[in-house]
């Protein structure tokens, strides 16, 4: 499996805006990596949820 690389992607103007609840320790991790990253929660969010649904089995 190919490891996720965290890029800076362009933003899209087709999006859905939508609440999910996750732990504060999952929070923590993403945020730190958007920090680190200087990216957007969000767009880190995406690439994770991108990376998760093309490398299902």
């Amino acid at each position: 499996m190919e490891k996720l690389d965290i890029t800076n992607n362009k933003k899209s103007n087709d999006t859905v805006t939508r609440t999910i609840r996750i732990s504060k320790k999952i929070f923590d991790k993403i945020n730190s990596i958007a920090q680190e990253e200087n990216l957007s929660f969000n767009n880190v969010i995406n690439q994770i949820i991108i990376y998760g649904i093309d490398n299902l089995e």
